[in-house]
């Protein structure tokens, strides 16, 4: 549905060139719900208003639908945006309109008449949960509210994608929840494609299906969301997924040990290694741990624990030290390196 081709945009401040994409290859599948997680800075904000073209790429293709958008005219351009909603953190909503007229507003604008605004408005109001909002103002919503009015004012020129530039990020942790389940249930119920931008990985958890990591104005990194929690590649995206579980570093973790740190990843030394466990799907209601400390003759202190659930699908986080004879605790990683995801961190002693 979106492709980005080798988009690049530079800015020109003052004789300074900035680079704020380079080289973006990036692409969303229909009906699929794809996240942009990055830094401030690393380009999101830029890469979003890329895909309609509020930016114009210095280079490079943006198809949408089929089309790409930099080869149309001004005139053209206008009338493929009908297709593209945009969603905004601070929702853009006109303070002297009511909810309705908010919504009502890209329909007037091209020429339909009343009957036919009310047909289209009157449902979308509904579907965002505003039925009893509608004759009030902006001023009289809360935020949650004024970005349901947001949400269903890109939705009533019927897009086929739905951009969100951080549209939760001014919001409450609950309030972002809600907003995130109206989110998924309009892709689903309406097949509609949406793209946000964010940099908190818990709207990435609760919506997305595929998830790419910007930083520096590159993509460094894309995957499914399993996958991506999973298994990250790069530092960027590793740190993002630490984030996620509230992974203390690895001093915090050897601070809790009745141990000392010890400088070096040498298995042969007899230190006790500091190990993270990940488990994913039936895993993570085994009792390997019980299972290989029996086994192996080993003690697994647990320093730090996460489960996680992405769509249903469980995935778990275990930090431990394992303690035990050098033979043992080797025989014992690498029975569970069988069977589960093992990083050895560092190692005390």
């Amino acid at each position: 549905m979106i492709t980005l081709k080798n988009v690049k945009k530079v800015f020109d401040q003052n004789g300074h060139v900035c680079t704020a994409l380079d080289d973006i290859n990036l692409h969303v599948p229909e009906g699929s719900v794809y996240g942009v997680i990055g830094c401030s800075g690393a380009g999101k904000s830029t890469l979003i208003r890329c895909i309609n073209l509020l930016e114009q790429p210095t280079c490079g293709e943006v198809i949408v639908d089929g089309q790409n958008l930099v080869d149309l005219t001004a005139r053209q351009l206008s009338c493929f945006r009908r297709r593209i909603g945009m969603i905004f953190q601070h929702f853009n909503l006109l303070s002297n309109k009511t909810v309705y007229d908010n919504i009502a507003l890209p329909l007037a604008l091209t020429g339909k008449n009343k009957e036919e605004i009310a047909q289209a408005v009157e449902p979308l109001i509904n579907r965002v949960g505003l039925t009893n909002k509608k004759c009030q103002y902006p001023a009289q919503l809360s935020g949650g509210q004024q970005q349901r009015v947001a949400i269903a004012r890109a939705l009533a020129s019927h897009p086929k994608v739905l951009l969100c530039d951080e549209a939760t990020s001014a919001l409450d942790p609950q309030t972002t929840q809600t907003i995130l389940t109206l989110l998924k249930k309009i892709n689903q119920d309406l097949n509609i494609t949406i793209l946000l931008i964010t940099h908190e990985m818990d709207v990435i958890q609760s919506v997305c299906d595929r998830v790419a990591v910007i930083s520096a104005g590159r993509v460094v990194e894309h995957n499914t969301v399993k996958q991506f929690f999973l298994s990250p590649q790069t530092e960027p995206a590793q740190e993002f997924v630490r984030s996620a579980i509230h992974e203390k570093s690895l001093t915090a973790l050897t601070q809790q040990c009745r141990t000392v740190p010890f400088e070096g990843k040498n298995p042969d030394r007899g230190k006790n290694p500091i190990v993270r466990i990940t488990f994913d799907g039936d895993k993570t209601v085994q009792p390997l741990i019980t299972q290989v400390a029996r086994q192996f003759d080993t003690d697994f202190v647990i320093l730090q624990a996460d489960l996680e659930s992405l769509d249903g699908y469980l995935i778990g986080f275990l930090m431990v030290e394992v303690m035990g004879k050098p033979e043992s605790v080797q025989l014992a990683l690498a029975f569970l390196q069988e069977r589960v995801k093992v990083e050895v961190l560092g190692y005390v002693h």
